[in-house]
């Protein structure tokens, strides 16, 4: 795979920190996370497929020490700690390039490691809010709808961040050097939103949130429930699309008000003639640019899906997306297929490779430094 060989310690957090390790498995990086002694991100981690782990109390010397040590023959750290935090307990990037000159440190946070708010806490939506995309997320002057946690955490975290990193590994390959990579969630969240930045005076922005042609306002770019309480997604911008959308929805522009609303509202009457199976295999013969709304618990049965083999199920029973893009020669192959550490089971298997003995190990178990079965 084409991260194979790289090493990478993710420090465990909550739900950023670990998507962005495991993009890095999926495509052959080897992961080792660090747990807390005892933390409630250990409890609900659902993302340690494929890595192991290890919980190192780095409030002692001695597990400094044994931190450190995994740090001189690791190539990533990902950091998910709030700003300063590696600094205080000595694991500063300034303080781990001197013992390895290659490390990339990786930096996640919501507002970055220098700035105004970069001691002040925060999730998802503070981060979206803050980058200024979540004004654009309301309608008929209602409060800002919530697009999950998908646009800071995920899209402007986890992504960014591996993007960050393999620059700064790419970068390495001429300099030999690693960097510290200060990825913010905010300003990774403004970033992605760069073009509708930049696209502000066109015509489509020209109306109040929730009225132009990409928010919603739109009669052919809009979602529509059907007969059975299910919704399909219309995109017929172009022409050509909306002629079809019309043709598989049986009208003519003569049957259709000239208003956007008195439309729109005509369009949901239609359907709501139909079921989603019934549309569904209507449009499946036009290029109109209507797909059903799949839900999550059967996306994997659409032929679309099925036919790319998208998505797959894990060991819960749980539909998970596979990983993407697909790479031609060095495909990835998803973290989630492999088994989930269980317990403490990885940390004497870490500690040996880094070089200590049985005593010293034992040692280490019994003071508290280091949790494992003995």
């Amino acid at each position: 795979m084409a991260l194979k060989g790289v090493k990478v310690i993710e420090m465990m957090g909550l739900a950023p920190g670990p998507l962005c390790g495991t993009i890095l498995a999926d495509f052959g990086a080897s992961v080792t996370v660090i747990q807390k002694i005892d933390s409630i991100a250990n409890m609900v981690d659902v993302m340690s497929n494929g890595k192991k782990t290890i919980k190192i109390n780095l409030k002692t010397n001695e597990g400094v020490q044994v931190f450190t040590k995994m740090c001189t023959s690791s190539d990533v750290l990902i950091d998910t700690y709030r700003p300063g935090v590696m600094e205080k307990l000595g694991l500063g990037p300034e303080s781990l390039s001197q013992i390895n000159p290659k490390l990339i440190f990786a930096r996640l946070s919501g507002y970055g490691q220098k700035g105004y708010y970069k001691n002040k806490g925060g999730h998802d939506i503070n981060y979206v809010a803050m980058s200024g995309l979540l004004s654009l997320f309301q309608k008929n002057n209602e409060p800002p709808f919530i697009p999950l946690n998908l646009v800071a955490d995920f899209a402007g975290g986890s992504l960014m961040c591996v993007l960050g990193i393999l620059m700064a590994l790419l970068e390495r390959s001429n300099s030999g050097k690693g960097q510290v990579v200060d990825c913010s969630m905010t300003e990774g969240a403004a970033y992605l939103g760069t073009w509708v930045f930049k696209s502000r005076k066109l015509p489509i922005w020209q109306g109040e949130p929730g009225t132009n042609l990409l928010d919603g306002g739109a009669p052919f770019y809009a979602t529509y429930r059907t007969k059975d309480n299910k919704f399909m997604s219309v995109g017929a911008i172009e022409p050509q699309f909306y002629s079809n959308l019309l043709q598989g929805l049986n009208l003519s522009e003569d049957d259709l008000p000239d208003d956007n609303n008195e439309r729109k509202e005509k369009f949901q009457e239609v359907f709501l003639r139909k079921t989603q199976e019934e549309w569904s295999k209507i449009f499946d013969k036009l290029d109109a640019c209507v797909t059903p709304v799949l839900d999550m618990k059967a996306v994997d049965t659409h032929e679309c899906n099925k036919s790319r083999e998208s998505f797959y199920k894990d060991s819960d029973n749980f539909i998970v997306p596979e990983p993407a893009p697909k790479l031609s020669a060095t495909p990835g192959y998803s973290s989630g297929k492999k088994a989930q550490p269980k317990g403490d089971e990885n940390a004497i298997e870490i500690l040996q490779e880094l070089g200590y003995k049985e005593n010293e190990i034992n040692e280490l178990v019994n003071m508290g430094i280091v949790k494992a079965k003995l």
